[in-house]
């Protein structure tokens, strides 16, 4: 069951898409990314990629932020976003995007985000992240007094990124969680 963690859609259950393979953000990581987020999400302008069903952005709206964009190139995913944002009556808040979220952010940034959540797939396999071109794809989105919070697994890991500070990172599980500051 995917639901809003909390906020003023607290408790609502989301649509998730049949047929087609997702990883949800589970509700104790929503629970620590948001109770980290409360000083950045009220009013904020928020990019939820590789959006899914929408749970982070639609997380951020429950919370306060003001507006949001989702980027999902799945259709079933995309329909299951716009189908949330009705349950939730977001509508007005949020615009949905489907498309490849690489071709999203190599194209020219026509906008900045308060708060960026990207929950890209990925393989349970160790090393680093700072080679990552996601990095250098996703800055120009991130205000400068923006943050961006990366879920990855945990065997990967940052440690000097050209160009952020990161702020927190942490792990739970298999699950790591990485918040990030344009330096």
């Amino acid at each position: 069951m995917l639901r809003v963690v909390s906020g003023t859609v607290g408790g609502l259950r989301l649509k998730t898409p049949k047929g087609v393979e997702i990883r949800p953000t589970q509700d104790r990581i929503k629970q620590v990314i948001f109770s980290s987020l409360v000083d950045w999400v009220e009013n904020a302008s928020v990019l939820d990629l590789y959006a899914g069903t929408g749970a982070l952005g639609i997380e951020a709206l429950s919370h306060g932020a003001k507006q949001a964009l989702f980027v999902e190139k799945e259709e079933k995913c995309a329909k299951a976003i716009e189908q949330n944002l009705e349950l939730c009556k977001f509508t007005s808040l949020a615009r949905v995007r489907k498309m490849d979220v690489e071709t999203f952010l190599k194209s020219p940034a026509t906008e900045s985000f308060d708060l960026v959540f990207a929950d890209p797939p990925y393989q349970k396999i160790y090393g680093t992240l700072d080679d990552s071109h996601f990095l250098e794809w996703i800055r120009p989105w991130v205000k400068e007094s923006g943050l961006f919070v990366w879920e990855h697994y945990s065997g990967q890991k940052l440690s000097q990124p050209q160009g952020w500070t990161i702020v927190r990172d942490r792990d739970y599980g298999e699950t790591g969680l990485t918040f990030l500051k344009r330096a």
